[in-house]
């Protein structure tokens, strides 16, 4: 059995722990990174890289047969499912290397690929070796959540894990599940020409602001994809090629299922008991700092730390953690500026509090502002102006935005910036931004809030009327 030494052990190879990994290292710590399965984890592998280049290949063969409106013949696109997909592992391969062994190891990681477990509060045990470290980071992420329903054991399916490895376009894709995921990939299915139903027990993008929400869902019913709201899945058959899902509502059959209900945090294999570190379903108790409140030896980063379960949200938690682990410094992770998007066709996006929540948290004073992307030339001339943004406003500040349209994942950054950096809405108005963009939405927003105390004020024109008696 080898023993290391080691200032920080990072237990798993994704998106938080290979941010921590690499800003740790360089800044002269000693790091020993575990990973028993894939560098990248699942954002790499089978998470946002190739959902977003599978959708790339839709929005392609959607863009092919819906020309008209620009002059452009529709032609029907000629899709090869198999050859999207040669595309869609192309990308990951091209990005891999960001995330490899080799780089890491370049870079002074000590990287050992087996999975780690705790055999005390101070030592993890990987393959043959244990490691002893000042300080530990799990950030072992979340898999695909399957639910025991009566009968999917019987049948095959497919998670996110494996559905980038199916080559056979599905005749009728059966989507278990109205998240993010399972609209996202329901709607590239449809465009390269599939049959679709989503199946969702409660309501589709139910983390949302239902208008936004709404927005979507009446795109993604025109393009032809049957969308099933609050019919719970209750069994599983299947006949041959075929899968039935049975529900409340009906039954609804298919050649191909796609399970998308939620995830599961991946804590099984770290024996945490052990390593008197406290966890539930969610992932390790931890406080705002990130650290084990059981174990002061342990942090948490990305989905393991029981909160919002998205990529970008475990780079924020690494930066948290760098600050604390290498210099000493109190930090605090937040959650009310972290922005996400989902890339359906349009976009939908939020960052804060969503209208719902801001009215019960502020009462009346709660302004809600709106613009709508048909007011926009940029829209307007690409054809896309099925959308909207609606920003949540307090004492001049903004405290949420939701948008649903054209580039909304891009468009909230702005607000995202907003909200960490506590600017004023003064500070999106008084920004110039290029004419004609899609961005102008976010600035006509803004200025929506200070039109009223302009244009409809009685202060103002009697003012405005002295100082024009007065001029010269």
């Amino acid at each position: 059995m080898n023993r290391i030494k080691t200032d920080l052990c990072i237990i798993g190879g994704g998106s938080g722990g290979l941010s921590v990994a690499a800003g740790a290292v360089q800044m002269g710590a000693k790091v020993v990174l575990l990973e028993g399965h894939k560098m990248g984890g699942d954002c790499l592998n089978y998470g946002c890289v190739p959902s977003k280049a599978l959708i790339a290949s839709a929005k392609q063969a959607y863009a092919m047969s819906h020309g008209s409106a620009l002059g452009v013949a529709d032609e029907k696109a000629v899709v090869d499912y198999a050859a999207a997909k040669d595309h869609v592992h192309d990308v990951i391969a091209t990005i891999a290397p960001v995330d490899s062994v080799a780089r890491f190891e370049g870079l002074g990681v000590h990287v050992i690929e087996e999975f780690g477990a705790f055999i005390s509060p101070t030592e993890v045990q990987a393959g043959d070796t244990i490691i002893e470290a000042r300080r530990f980071v799990v950030a072992t992420g979340s898999a695909p959540f399957v639910p025991p329903i009566p009968g999917l054991d019987e049948v095959t399916y497919y998670t996110n894990e494996n559905i980038f490895d199916l080559r056979e376009k599905p005749k009728h894709l059966i989507v278990i599940g109205g998240g993010p995921i399972g609209m996202e990939m329901a709607q590239a299915h449809r465009r390269l020409g599939c049959e679709v139903t989503v199946i969702e027990g409660a309501k589709a993008f139910g983390n949302d602001d239902p208008e936004m929400a709404e927005v979507v869902l009446n795109k993604m019913r025109d393009e032809g994809i049957n969308i099933v709201e609050e019919a719970q899945a209750e069994k599983i058959s299947g006949k041959g090629d075929d899968v039935t899902v049975h529900t409340p509502k009906g039954e609804f059959t298919g050649s191909h299922l796609l399970m998308a209900v939620g995830r599961k945090v991946n804590i099984d294999k770290l024996d945490l008991e052990k390593g008197n570190v406290a966890f539930d379903r969610r992932g390790l108790k931890v406080g705002a700092d990130l650290r084990s409140m059981t174990n002061k030896k342990v942090y948490a980063a990305g989905d393991v730390a029981g909160g919002l379960q998205f990529t970008h949200v475990a780079g924020y938690h690494a930066g948290v953690l760098i600050r604390s682990l290498l210099f000493g410094l109190p930090a605090k992770q937040k959650t009310d500026h972290i922005p996400w998007a989902t890339y359906t066709d349009p976009e939908l996006a939020q960052v804060g509090l969503t209208e719902a929540q801001a009215k019960k948290k502020h009462g009346p004073a709660l302004e809600v502002v709106r613009f709508e992307y048909h007011h926009n030339d940029r829209a307007i001339a690409e054809r896309k102006t099925t959308g909207l943004i609606k920003v949540m406003v307090v004492k001049g500040k903004p405290v949420g935005a939701s948008i649903a349209g054209h580039l909304a994942g891009e468009l909230i950054g702005m607000w995202a910036m907003a909200i960490a950096n506590g600017l004023k809405m003064s500070a999106i108005a008084n920004t110039v931004l290029p004419y004609p963009t899609i961005s102008e939405v976010n600035k006509r927003a803004a200025g929506a809030y200070f039109s009223p105390r302009l244009f409809e004020s009685d202060k103002v024109k009697k003012v405005v009327g002295l100082v024009q008696r007065w001029l010269p």
